[in-house]
């Protein structure tokens, strides 16, 4: 018998044999999951921008409202003034981390912007990232501050609707792109040789444009529902930024359909996220299983390991503030999960990011060279 033929009978019992059949479905499912989930985020994306035509109904909407007898309420945004005694270690505290996150992000954004070796998909997604957290930032950090030095907390009823509008948008606009990083990490790691082919400069635009729309969609349906609601001249939002349930709180009309559109759509896009997310990363990690080096397994998991933990805290304190029902039952924990995930995560992002980065230290290594030399 030849050496061909043998090898090809061990071939064959190898793919008869229950591993190498598991082997075969595995690939196959997971072959069909990778062009299905594909095709379903592209579709997904082609819809999510078509709810965009719904935004004229929507804005003409929000701007009748100003005729709202609710339009010329005040709102006192209680925030942090029940502990005198904190206000000036807040007030520094919340400083600092305002400053590292306004400086952190614009330069992250920057440093990917001017390093060839970071125009990746991964880096394209980082830096809307950042770009996102500098933003929400600018909507609540300085709004907090104002409100610890001054007597002065009261915020007018469009002011309090607009920051309301733009935190949403934040807000859900980060969730999804979380999202698209762990599609990003499941295509780079499962499915190597495609990665450039999958991830196109023109897809990864479309996401982030995708979910950018879906984020403003979101934000307008819940301003429009809030800003129907009645007020008194003088309420206490007890919070330090205008943030759904607080004002819902404050409403002396039936908030019952508000209270439903809040849970739903926080609920549906956490489900939906967390879906994706999860099933990414279940199949990253049996593909990391099955690798053989152990220095590709160690750079896989150093890889996922800072998105996961991004994840993790942000989903967390959004699960907890408006997915759970007894979650309100103490204003201060309210108060202190707004402040995990409108000012601490927007700072943490790009440090857990940046952290263990090779490639980000690299670049401002170089960054910093080449200043020097030009200096």
């Amino acid at each position: 018998m030849t050496r061909n033929q043998r090898d090809k009978i061990n071939g064959g019992d190898q793919e008869t044999s229950p591993w190498g059949i598991g082997r075969i479905i595995f690939m196959y499912i997971e072959t069909k999951i990778l062009a299905v989930s594909h095709y379903v985020l592209v579709l997904n994306c082609h819809i999510q921008i078509l709810l965009l035509i719904s935004l004229n109904q929507l804005l003409h909407a929000v701007h009748r409202n100003q005729g709202n007898p609710s339009a010329g309420v005040t709102f006192i945004l209680l925030g942090f003034s029940e502990y005198l005694e904190l206000q000036l270690p807040l007030f520094l505290g919340f400083l600092t981390i305002y400053m590292v996150t306004v400086l952190e992000n614009l330069g992250m954004v920057l440093i990917i912007k001017v390093s060839p070796r970071l125009h990746t998909p991964m880096y394209f997604f980082l830096s809307h990232l950042s770009f996102v957290d500098f933003c929400f930032s600018i909507v609540v950090t300085p709004n907090l501050l104002e409100n610890l030095v001054v007597e002065d907390k009261t915020i007018s009823f469009t002011g309090c609707i607009m920051q309301l509008f733009f935190a949403c948008i934040f807000v859900v606009t980060e969730t999804f792109l979380l999202t698209v990083m762990a599609y990003d990490h499941f295509v780079a790691i499962c499915k190597p040789l495609l990665y450039t082919v999958l991830m196109s400069q023109k897809l990864c635009s479309l996401l982030v444009g995708a979910t950018c729309s879906w984020g403003t969609v979101c934000s307008l349906t819940l301003t429009y529902f809030l800003s129907e609601l009645s007020f008194g001249r003088n309420k206490i939002i007890n919070n330090f930024f205008c943030e759904p349930a607080g004002i819902v709180a404050v409403s002396c009309s039936d908030t019952c359909i508000s209270q439903k559109i809040t849970v739903v759509s926080a609920t549906f896009n956490e489900i939906r996220s967390l879906i994706i997310i999860l099933a990414s990363y279940v199949f990253i990690f049996i593909t990391v299983m099955r690798m053989s080096s152990t220095g590709r397994c160690h750079k896989a998991f150093s890889t996922c390991a800072s998105h996961l933990t991004a994840i993790t805290i942000f989903h967390g304190s959004i699960l907890f503030l408006y997915c759970v029902p007894d979650s309100k039952s103490s204003w201060l924990m309210v108060r202190v999960g707004s402040v995990s995930y409108t000012v601490v995560i927007p700072m943490l992002n790009l440090l857990i990011y940046s952290i263990r980065n090779k490639d980000v230290k690299q670049s401002v290594r170089n960054l910093a060279i080449i200043k020097f030399l030009y200096q």
